[in-house]
């Protein structure tokens, strides 16, 4: 596998090395003994996935907070998706900064997503299927999100929006959170 570090400290994103022949191919996609040489979390508790109908489809950007704050390992396995990290941590140099990256089945890419930084995506293909592993149990009472169009993130989503939660349409914006 490589690892290839993103602007937002600790989130990678994961490429799988692939051994191909006449049969197809074969390529590990996880492996903790790398994951621990690389100093990532690799204690998945909890497997999850999504499965959107629709292209533009906006699921997001959500993130636990502590005491169940979680590392997520994201892949898409039937489509593929524009995934957006935000970076919430109040010391970092990045602190509400994101990072964009494509993760499609075709090419098999994965991200890996610290403590504290929010994650959403928007489906580029109909039939669109995201696998997710976390670190820690999902906790309801501690779930939070962040609006897709908050000006003060100034994400630019690759298509309009067909389709999103009536919960993540009502996140409020970061300027009524802190004003």
């Amino acid at each position: 596998m490589l690892f290839e570090s993103t602007r937002l400290a600790g989130a990678f994103i994961i490429e799988p090395e692939p051994f191909e022949d006449a049969r197809g191919l074969f390529a590990r996609t996880f492996c903790a003994r790398e994951f621990g040489q690389h100093g990532l979390a690799a204690n998945f508790v909890q497997c999850s996935t999504s499965y959107s109908v629709q292209r533009g489809t906006l699921r997001g950007i959500h993130y636990q907070l502590p005491p169940s704050d979680e590392v997520k390992l994201v892949r898409c396995t039937a489509g593929a998706v524009w995934d957006v990290i935000v970076d919430l941590r109040p010391g970092s140099a990045t602190y509400l900064q994101h990072v964009g990256v494509e993760l499609s089945a075709r090419n098999r890419r994965a991200l890996y997503i610290p403590e504290m930084l929010a994650h959403g995506f928007q489906t580029m293909e109909n039939s669109t299927e995201v696998f997710y592993q976390m670190t820690a149990f999902h906790a309801p009472d501690l779930a939070a999100g962040l609006r897709h169009d908050d000006p003060v993130l100034g994400i630019s989503w690759p298509l309009a929006v067909s389709s999103i939660s009536d919960r993540d349409r009502a996140w409020a914006l970061l300027n009524q959170k802190h004003g």
